[in-house]
């Protein structure tokens, strides 16, 4: 167990000097994208050397330095957002009424409300680059009646402030729907700068069509509810509204070149600045970090590979050290042999036990996870029988790999307790109120939970003829029986026994309370009748998808423990001196073929074989949607990679005869 002290070693050491790195590269690249700014603003086709020389006296004029200094202020809030949000686990909620109540958290309120205020400076400091008239907010103007000049709203800055703030409460809100904290780990490494010059064409491309979207939602919006900020504005700030201009909350106004020319190139100048900076964040913060395999000195032993493989509060750093493990087992030949070491004294393979007890952790977690989920989708209101089927054979035998023994005989033998679908999410998973576990366990606390979804999870009412120890209906129509004696054997000195009726469980005949009764009737009713209501059916309403993204929303880590397992199996054929690995290999290749099988019959369910459908350009990374297809292609992967470099030599494994015949499909390549 890391200390906190050993987990902000981490932290400061890499994160949070990756952030800043990312952080300084976005403020360097601030005056580049304020220079292509500043000559598309003042862009004159037919005076293309005035156009040149302002562009030049503008970039070096106070007003440009100083809004520099406020983009570079921006950005650093930025940056700040990025690394207090980031995840390397999306958050995908399973229905619409989920989803809403993010958005409405007081957490993302006060986000939202954050990105409106740097919305508002980044336009600022684009409508004081363009000047002319979106310079200033009040301007001077000639009454009709008296003559006189007074200072007047200038209604075409202040709708540039207001598109401002629109642009950053839609990044907020596309944020939260489209996981844009989410930063996935590419499966192919590149070099820093190359992923950058790779990546910025499709950052350019996403920010000129997000500011489309954005300039013609805003241009919609202020066109019916212009009027109302208009006023108020005015009316506090003391300023008039001059009558002789057309105002902007009108069609006529709105049918501006000029100004939706401007407002796009803003919109696009602001959504390149923050994207640029979460794209840098994204590759610096996911950068390959190579942990020593042993340390010769105590006090480093805890940076290594195997102890932080077992880390369980920083999911960056296990991330980290999973990826680490993937690529030293593919291209590393001496730190492999460091994992295949003994230990000096004594001569035990600590390095090789501690990495694959980690692995092989995580891949039993996961096939309990599928397991509990298959549980709780073909029981559908019915309680299973606890008797030998294939999903609790496949939980015993994960199970019995996590413990290193295996049974071979031909009647499965179970090293845990038979767990109903609803002790299963409440097990060591991850717990009932997990951040993985929660969108796909059912809630009982939903109006349109029923007496059977309760059942499943193990809160059964006395009154139900489910409560107590039934397994099936059909035995509480006939009432329980037992073996017992009869008068006839007692008579004739036989020992011949008898079924005799055993009185129902106390609990069974206890009647609820009138005002019991009369709640829960109520309570069946007020569901009924929002069962029947459209909107509501439409926001508690599960996604289609939801709940297998969700099960495989981690499944990044799996792929590597996957990768890193097999490759260093396949190793140990040629590299492993001291035959460590061999001793733990029939549990290896059981787990493997005990985890496909979960992973088969999840595929089978209805929409876990389906395609996501494609999406438009965003800088929310969507690959979570796929993970469940990327591990099944990995998982078999490994199986190919252990049983091409063994063969033959499998069959002198001693594993059961199920995972036998598995194996021998891949050996004849049959999968």
């Amino acid at each position: 167990m890391f200390s906190l002290k050993q987990n902000c070693w981490f932290i400061k050491k890499v994160v949070i000097w990756r952030a800043m790195a990312s952080i300084a590269w976005s403020v360097l690249l601030l005056p580049v994208t304020t220079a292509i700014f500043v000559l598309l603003s003042r862009f004159s086709l037919f005076h293309p050397i005035q156009w040149i020389s302002e562009c030049t006296s503008l970039l070096t004029a106070s007003t440009t330095i100083f809004t520099l200094v406020v983009l570079c202020g921006v950005v650093l809030m930025i940056g700040f957002f990025n690394l207090e949000f980031y995840t390397l686990v999306p958050s995908i909620r399973c229905s619409r009424m989920a989803l809403l109540g993010t958005v409405l958290h007081p957490r993302q309120c006060v986000h939202s409300l954050v990105y409106c205020t740097m919305g508002m400076l980044v336009m600022w400091c684009a409508s004081v680059t363009i000047g002319g008239r979106y310079s200033t907010l009040g301007t001077p103007c000639r009454q009709s009646e008296s003559g006189e000049f007074v200072t007047c709203l200038n209604e075409y800055h202040l709708f540039l402030l207001l598109a401002g703030a629109f642009m950053g409460y839609s990044h907020s809100f596309l944020g939260v729907v489209k996981n844009m904290y989410y930063v996935s780990f590419q499966p192919i490494q590149q070099y820093k700068y190359p992923r950058f010059k790779g990546c910025l064409p499709a950052v350019v491309k996403c920010s000129v069509i997000q500011s489309l979207y954005s300039a013609r939602n805003f241009a919609a919006l202020y066109f019916f509810f212009g009027y109302v900020p208009k006023t108020w504005i005015a009316s506090t700030l003391n300023l008039q509204i001059d009558s002789s201009l057309q105002p902007l909350d009108s069609l006529t106004g709105l049918l501006d070149f000029s100004l939706l020319y401007h407002l796009t190139i803003s919109g696009t100048f602001l959504y390149l600045t923050w994207y640029l900076t979460v794209l840098l964040f994204r590759i610096y913060v996911i950068e390959a970090y190579s942990f020593p395999v042993q340390s010769t000195f105590t006090e480093d032993a805890e940076q290594c590979l195997p102890k932080v493989l077992a880390e369980k509060n920083t999911s960056v750093m296990k991330f980290l050290a999973l990826q680490d493990l993937a690529l030293l087992s593919q291209h590393s030949h001496s730190r492999r042999l460091e994992v295949f070491s003994l230990s000096q004294p004594g001569g035990h393979p600590h390095n090789w036990n501690a990495i694959s007890k980690e692995c092989l952790s995580l891949l039993s977690e996961l096939t309990q996870r599928l397991v509990a989920h298959q549980d709780a989708v073909a029981s559908n209101g019915r309680v299973k029988s606890q008797s030998a089927s294939s999903d609790t054979r496949s939980a015993s035998s994960s199970s019995s790999v996590m413990s290193g023994t295996e049974d071979i005989s031909g009647t499965p033998r179970l090293s845990v307790p038979l767990r109903t679908p609803g002790s299963v999410f409440k097990s060591s998973v991850g717990g009932a109120h997990s951040a993985l576990t929660s969108p796909f366990t059912p809630d009982v606390d939903s109006p349109f939970s029923s007496p059977a979804i309760r059942r499943l999870v193990g809160q059964q009412e006395p009154q139900s003829p489910w409560f107590g120890t039934v397994q099936s209906p059909h035995v509480m129509r006939r009432g329980p029986k037992l073996w017992s004696a009869s008068t006839e054997s007692q008579t004739n000195g036989s020992p011949l026994v008898s079924l005799a009726t055993v009185p129902s469980p106390p609990a069974a005949n206890q009647k609820p309370s009138f005002l019991t009764q009369w709640m829960q009737n109520r309570r069946e009713q007020v569901k009924s009748f929002l069962a029947k209501r459209v909107l509501i059916v439409y926001l508690f309403n599960k996604l289609p998808e939801a709940s297998s993204q969700a099960l495989f929303a981690d499944s990044q880590a799996h792929i590597w423990a996957l990768q890193g397992l097999s490759h260093l199996v396949a190793a140990s054929f040629s590299e492993d001196q001291f035959g460590v690995v061999q001793t733990t290999l029939p549990s290896i290749l059981s787990c493997l073929v005990v985890l496909l099988e979960a992973v088969d019959r999840h595929f089978k369910l209805p929409h876990a074989s389906s395609k996501p459908a494609r999406t438009i350009c965003s800088m929310g990374d969507s690959t979570y949607k796929t993970l469940r297809f990327a591990l099944r292609a990995a998982l078999k992967t490994a199986i190919y990679k252990i049983t091409t470099t063994f063969g033959e030599h499998l069959n002198a494994v001693n594993i059961s005869s199920e995972h036998r015949k598995r194996l021998q499909q891949f050996l004849e390549f049959k999968e």
